[in-house]
């Protein structure tokens, strides 16, 4: 069986991976360089969606350079073209036909031979304007700084002339130099490269998997696979019930944030578990239950303010028998009173907790005793950790942390694994509660694993993302929308 996560490699190791994979066999490298340019072509098109489909008439510019990155971006173009006839596009060849390695000089004239009225060679002089797709393909991994004359004039100009999407092939060309390829979308073709995380102007990471790798890695930092999900594809037990599919118990929510808790457990209740059990403040359970009555509603004491208050404890800890799961924080504000009582019962807790929100708090995590997933975004991180790093963190306290951001980060131990899915549709209020939601699913379901726990909530919660980006753009929908594309993250390969 394949891995979920595959090794982030510095550009010489992946060389040399390469090298072993190819061994200098050409019709083996012409392979790998077609399913690049295949899984390019099918990345952009799928993204594209995100803000309409490409159009049936799309003018598209290729950059591309003497090797292998320049081969990727030229097939790719290729395939967009089989699916779009009519699309026209323009190549700037940097180092001029003649400086083609034998592998890119042989896409080249494929796509000329295949579509010698719509493809054109251009220069920097007649470079054209308002491009619908952009395909970086001048440097691959091999680029060493700084750039020479002609690539340096090349991206200005490229990055001077507007395209509606902007995608470099596998590393923006230029790397962190201020002359930079500017993208939209970077693919990383078989490996991802170290150089990538964090890069300027690389845009939104893809990952396109061309079977380089199939032993599990104990490389250090990983890129998450849409395989982190294939246990939930497969059949479930035909006499099992709903017992044996773990019991979630949630608490939070309070009088000044009353939604942040019933998203936590509407995303429970569509990722896989089996019993609910949520405690809110007392005031707001009928009108949470009649908007999610598969969930067992137990209303919890008030403070003043309108939080959590300390008396409520034997609410929980007389049903703790019941419990395979513990998420504690959404909505659950900043009283004093409610955060001892989150202290209280995260250290008396024996069963794995998340801990999500305003529980993220330095008290409440040196308080757990059990198994802890903290769900936190940049500053809660701080919050919790100071400066020190995310990975000397997770050695630290033994706790699996999920960073969240545009590029989420899962640590524990001495691994980090880095998930691609999802994106800015998920900038919005709730996103998080959504995620604490489905990763403590996964946590009740499989509590003496956190960390597959924790990798596979956030690639369903990012896949879901992705769909529903798709499906209705990332502008005019709302958060708990993802909820709907849960069941086709499940269902797409890719």
């Amino acid at each position: 069986m394949a891995p979920v996560a595959h090794p982030i490699l510095t550009c010489a190791a992946a060389s040399a991976l390469e090298k072993n994979l190819f061994a200098g066999n050409e019709a083996a490298e012409w392979t790998a360089m077609n399913q690049a340019g295949e899984a390019v072509a099918l990345a952009v098109l799928r993204d594209f969606a995100e803000i309409g489909a490409f159009s049936r008439l799309g003018r598209i510019l290729v950059v591309a350079g003497k090797g292998h990155n320049g081969g990727d971006a030229l097939i790719a173009v290729q395939k967009i073209l089989e699916q779009h006839p009519r699309a026209t596009a323009e190549v700037l060849l940097v180092y001029g036909v003649k400086d083609l390695r034998p592998l890119a000089l042989r896409a080249w004239q494929v796509l000329q031979q295949k579509f010698p009225d719509q493809v054109n060679t251009v220069t920097l002089r007649n470079l054209g304007t308002n491009y619908e797709l952009m395909l970086d393909g001048l440097f691959g991994y091999n680029f060493r700084s700084p750039l020479d004359r002609r690539a340096r004039a090349a991206l200005r100009a490229v990055n001077a002339r507007p395209a509606t999407m902007r995608v470099a092939v596998d590393l923006p060309s230029g790397l962190d130099d201020q002359d930079a390829f500017r993208a939209d979308f970077t693919y990383a073709t078989g490996i991802v490269k170290t150089p990538l995380l964090g890069l300027p102007h690389a845009g939104r990471l893809r990952y396109l998997d061309l079977g380089f790798f199939q032993a599990q890695s104990t490389a250090a930092n990983l890129v998450l696979t849409a395989g982190a999900l294939r246990a939930l594809r497969g059949w479930r037990d035909p006499v099992t019930d709903k017992r044996k599919q773990g019991h979630l118990f949630i608490l939070g929510g309070s009088l000044s944030y009353p939604g942040a808790v019933l998203m936590s457990v509407l995303a429970a209740l569509r990722s896989g578990v089996g019993l609910v059990t949520a405690f809110a403040p007392e005031s707001l359970v009928s009108a949470f239950a009649t908007q999610a009555p598969e969930a067992i509603w137990v209303g919890w004491p008030e403070t003043p303010a309108g939080g959590l208050a300390l008396e409520g404890c034997n609410l929980l800890v007389a049903r703790w028998a019941r419990a395979t799961a513990l998420v504690i924080g959404p909505g659950l504000g900043l009283e004093q009173e409610t955060l001892a009582m989150a202290r209280d019962i995260v250290g008396a807790a024996k069963v794995p907790v998340l801990l999500d929100a305003d529980a993220l708090q330095p008290e409440v995590v040196r308080a757990g005793r059990s198994p802890l997933v903290l769900t936190p975004h940049a500053g809660e991180f701080v919050r919790i950790a100071g400066k020190v790093s995310l990975a000397k963190y997770t050695r630290e306290t033994g706790a699996t942390v999920v960073l969240k951001g545009s590029v989420t980060r899962i640590a524990s131990g001495r691994k980090i694994y880095h998930s691609f899915f999802g994106g800015p549709v998920l900038a919005r209020g709730g996103s998080g509660d959504l995620l604490a939601g489905i990763i403590g699913s996964q946590l009740a379901l499989s509590p003496r694993d956190p960390v597959t726990a924790a990798c596979r909530g956030v690639v369903w919660h990012g896949r879901a993302a992705d769909a529903l980006a798709r499906a209705h753009g990332t502008v005019a929908v709302r958060t708990t929308q993802v909820l709907d594309y849960l069941g086709e993250a499940l269902r797409e390969d890719s």
